[in-house]
């Protein structure tokens, strides 16, 4: 049974790519152990901007501070330019993963300025990257800020990254554009090899006790690849950027309802930290039961079969099934219960 699918110009032997999920990824056993249970590929967890900023800038002030002291401490430690912050740790884990594994290492650049993104995307392909993927984690809070301007961060960072390497560019991307169909053209139209469907932003809580807010983590449920298997059809056959789908897949049914959505990969995270690393095998052998069941022969033979460019009623994946979806809805409760009570 072929399982083979392709993206970013990659041959893998299945769609079943862990993401960036760290601290998963952070090991090079863990990405021994993905490769071992049937993994494809994998992308690696994120290389921040923010944090190599940081990074180098208190190293500034540590060589710098009382430096004017003493006359011969002037020259006692080299220039911050000598010294290898940030990145290096990263770009060693991506030597080391190629090193380790015959599958593709997808990198993953989580940045904010132009120039950060295109510095660590040319380190990252130097490293021995197979591609790149950039992770725009951007919450505009500027209320004088333009969704044409949002947008036009986007385009720009995608387009200066693409003139600096030769690597292969996806782009994992939010939801939360006006209009995502013409979003998703304008960066296809810039050069991006992949869109990557759709980033899960965490949001904060409140913790009544210490009042404070604070990160609270949540695993995606099944419910969430919904969103992410609607724009993968609707996209499908419009724009030639391989359409990759993450977000709340759990079953090999899940991987199988994202490739005849149109995706040419699922990437997968919380399945794997709730079940483990060696869950992939399970995954796989689901995904090849239901194909011999329903008499498929490869993954190329059902991407894109209910699409929306495929699907009899095109309005599935519209508006227009909104009051079908809703009166056709059975409360699984007795509505006069609930009102006698």
């Amino acid at each position: 049974m072929d399982l083979t699918t392709t993206y970013l110009g990659l041959t893998l032997k299945s769609p079943l790519v862990p993401s960036a999920a760290a601290p998963l990824t952070e090991d090079i056993d863990n990405i021994k152990r993905m490769e071992d249970s049937g993994a494809a590929a994998v992308v690696l967890h994120s290389l921040f901007e923010e944090q190599l900023l940081r990074e180098k800038f208190e190293l500034h002030h540590h060589l710098q501070y009382g430096t004017e002291s003493f006359a011969e401490a002037l020259t006692y430690f080299p220039e911050p330019d000598e010294y290898h912050v940030g990145p290096e740790l990263y770009l060693e884990h991506i030597r080391q993963a190629k090193a380790s594994v015959d599958i593709p290492i997808i990198a993953s650049l989580n940045g904010f300025s132009s120039g950060g993104w295109v510095e660590y995307a040319q380190l990252m392909q130097e490293a021995g990257a197979d591609a790149i993927e950039l992770n725009i984690y951007y919450v505009p809070t500027d209320p004088n800020m333009t969704g044409e301007q949002v947008e036009r961060n986007y385009i720009d960072t995608l387009r200066d990254v693409e003139a600096e390497v030769s690597l292969p560019v996806s782009l994992k991307l939010s939801p939360f554009f006006s209009n995502f169909a013409n979003m998703a053209q304008r960066l296809d139209d810039a050069g991006a090899k992949g869109l990557v469907l759709f980033n899960r932003f965490y949001q904060p809580d409140i913790d009544l006790d210490n009042l404070e807010v604070y990160p609270h983590v949540l695993l995606s449920t099944p419910h969430e690849m919904r969103l992410p298997m609607r724009w993968i059809a609707l996209l499908y056959g419009q724009i030639q950027a391989d359409l990759a789908a993450t977000s709340g897949i759990q079953r090999g049914t899940d991987v199988i309802k994202m490739m005849m959505a149109g995706a040419k990969i699922t990437q997968i995270c919380s399945v794997l930290l709730r079940h483990g690393i060696e869950y992939i095998r399970t995954l796989e052998r689901e995904i090849q039961h239901w194909m011999d069941e329903h008499e498929y022969e490869s993954i190329q033979q059902m991407q894109g079969s209910m699409s929306q460019m495929y699907c009899p009623d095109k309005s599935a994946y519209e508006r227009a099934q909104y009051m079908k979806a809703v009166t056709s809805h059975e409360p699984d409760y007795d509505p006069e219960q609930v009102i006698s009570r």
